[in-house]
């Protein structure tokens, strides 16, 4: 929650300095903000990190691409987020993979808050992967392994590590 809100903002190339808390069981962040009443929830902020910093592009440019970020956001909030179980990351970690399988990215071919958010969501979760399940989850780790690579994104998060070539060879 606000940990991921602070490196949005440096991503973005804010100030910072915004007073993140947190609300509810479920931690939901919350943002002081200096005039009226907080906002309130993971999307709600980020999109409205990315409007102060002039970024629209990342809320997708299309009525089309908004529309599939603002779906892959809330499949973050509601399923990353809630997801604990092996049962459920294997769910989130499938559902990727199919989605992946003829895309650049979440939104198609741009880069997008969706990219961002979910990257340092699953980061956890990419990090305990064995070899055989990244090799498994191949369109879900050539995704990830971009996205940590795109300049600024990863930040201080460790670089997780994807084999490139196989072991072994089919020579006999």
């Amino acid at each position: 929650g606000a940990e991921e809100l602070e490196l949005l903002e440096r991503l973005l190339g804010l100030p910072g300095g915004n007073k993140y808390g947190v609300q509810g069981e479920r931690k939901v962040p919350v943002l002081q903000t200096n005039n009226g009443p907080g906002l309130t929830g993971l999307m709600t902020i980020a999109a409205h990190l990315v409007r102060q910093a002039k970024k629209e592009q990342l809320l997708g440019s299309t009525a089309e691409e908004k529309a599939v970020v603002q779906q892959w956001l809330e499949y973050r909030v509601t399923r990353v987020n809630g997801g604990s179980s092996k049962e459920d990351t294997r769910t989130i970690l499938k559902d990727l993979n199919m989605h992946l399988e003829d895309k650049v990215y979440l939104a198609g071919n741009i880069f997008t808050l969706a990219d961002i958010l979910m990257y340092y969501g699953l980061h956890h979760i990419m990090v305990e992967l064995t070899v055989q399940e990244k090799e498994k989850y191949l369109n879900v780790s050539r995704w990830f392994n971009h996205i940590q690579h795109y300049p600024g994104v990863r930040q201080h998060l460790s670089d997780v590590i994807f084999i490139k070539n196989r072991l072994y060879t089919n020579a006999h």
